[in-house]
């Protein structure tokens, strides 16, 4: 207990806002992903194309999350030295509507 105790105030201590943040986000993905997970095994999965496209989304979004934290942690900053901050989020958004572009076809 006190192992996690000591990692957890270590990451509430040392871990800039805008990586909580994204963090938070990466949490809430994988809460929908779970709980569109559990609707498709208990309600059934009748618009499956449906399914697959919203749990594709929610995939999809928090891999393009984890580059973004990954890009933009200050402490991987020696291996993204080429990339800026500014430049990471707008390879995001731009990631994130052709995702969803496709996603919405696909339905």
């Amino acid at each position: 207990q006190d192992i996690v105790e000591t990692i957890w105030q270590n990451y509430v201590d040392k871990t800039p806002q805008r990586v909580k943040l994204l963090d938070t986000f990466m949490a809430f993905l994988i809460v929908v992903g779970v709980l569109q997970f559990v609707y498709c095994v208990i309600g059934g999965n009748f618009p499956f194309n449906a399914f697959l496209s919203g749990f594709s989304a929610t995939v999809g979004q928090f891999v393009l999350t984890a580059s973004l934290r990954m890009q933009t942690n200050p402490e991987n900053k020696a291996d993204f030295r080429s990339i800026s901050h500014e430049r990471a989020f707008a390879d995001f958004v731009f990631g994130s509507l052709i995702l969803h572009f496709f996603c919405v076809n696909f339905i």
